[in-house]
């Protein structure tokens, strides 16, 4: 932990309103059941004022319109959004290069700052360019040609094939691969299958953060985009030619197919799929395991498999619970319409 901060400079961090103390020092962040004396908390909706009460915090990151008597406070408009903010402030510590471990190993004509980490059992290929304030994990390989921006974290057991291109600001998290072929086939009359050359690369964007054990396939042709500011989750697979647009977000076990395309602030649920050539628009909401079809324009919010309009599935779901009550209440109408139909025929 870095030095002791104030309530006054952590307020002017998230433009916050500070109302008690704003010299009451602070020297780390806890949640509001285990925060201590000299710590901060947060409390993202006013109905969790028992919960602050009882806190041992020195100080709360609350809602804008939230009043406590004789507690300092940080009045904000998003407690969540100013939390995260504030906490990696705190976290924050200032790079310290380690250098390049005597067993990584270096390929030829590299370009690698001095200010790297680079640990051991690390495998850099030739003509690699790697910025200032990189961080390369044990076990990493690094595939000829490729290049990394500035400030960079690239963790343990992270693939990065040939070629491709990561921008600055970028964390891969442990067994991630990035820039592994396309799945891409042609099928011949006797149903044998040829493989299709796979000779584009991936391109990461800036400030973009890759989980654990996700696959971005590099492009047949051309390049697989993943822009500025997206954020992926563990277990997301990505084929060949996606474009994600800048901001979005993927959870855990999404899979784009083959030119997928996405725009901006695009949301993806947990299991969430969409099938190839498709396009996505600006700020659209997937559900969990909803199966995407077809182009959708900006604002679309889906849910479903296949994917439909999400206020109509969700009507669809809660009749599907009460099918086995409708299938009676219609066998029991179509006994009744029978014997109607019986008395008029006497």
């Amino acid at each position: 932990m870095k030095e002791k901060q104030t309530v006054g400079r952590l307020a002017a961090l998230v433009d916050g309103e500070v109302v008690g103390d704003a010299q009451l020092p602070i020297s780390g962040f806890g949640p509001l059941d285990a925060a201590g004396p000299g710590q901060l908390s947060f409390l993202a909706k006013a109905a969790g004022r028992a919960l602050l009460e009882q806190s041992a915090a020195a100080a709360f990151i609350v809602p804008a319109d939230f009043t406590a008597a004789g507690t300092t406070l940080i009045r904000v408009a998003d407690p969540y959004l100013a939390a995260a903010i504030i906490q990696n402030a705190l976290l924050q510590r200032p790079f310290v290069a380690a250098g390049i471990h005597e067993r990584a190993v270096i390929g030829t004509d590299c370009r690698i700052s001095p200010e790297v980490s680079v640990d051991a059992l690390a495998v850099i290929g030739d003509r690699v360019r790697i910025g200032e304030r990189v961080t390369i994990g044990a076990g990493a390989v690094i595939g000829d040609d490729v290049s990394i921006g500035d400030d960079c974290m690239i963790r343990p057991n992270v693939t990065i094939e040939p070629r491709c291109e990561i921008g600055s600001r970028v964390t891969i998290h442990p067994g991630t691969v990035i820039g592994s072929d396309g799945y891409g086939y042609a099928t011949d009359r006797r149903g044998c299958h040829v493989k299709r050359p796979q000779l584009g690369i991936v391109r990461i964007g800036d400030d973009v953060e890759i989980g654990a054990n996700t696959c971005v396939d590099r492009a047949t042709f051309g390049v697989t985009w993943i822009k500025s500011g997206t954020k992926i989750d563990n277990l997301v697979q990505i084929a060949h030619n996606v474009i994600v647009g800048e901001n979005s977000l993927l959870v855990s076990q999404v899979g784009l197919a083959g030119s997928t395309t996405l725009g901006r602030n695009v949301v993806f649920g947990g299991k969430a799929g969409a099938a190839g050539h498709q396009h996505i628009g600006d700020r659209s909401m997937v559900a969990g395991k909803a199966a995407v079809h077809g182009d959708h324009p900006p604002d679309s919010q889906l849910a479903g498999t296949p994917a439909i309009p999400a206020k109509q599935w969700f009507k669809a779901a809660s009749a599907f619970g009460r099918l086995p009550e409708i299938v009676r209440d219609i066998r029991q109408l179509k006994k009744q319409l029978a014997r109607l139909q019986e008395n008029e025929h006497r």
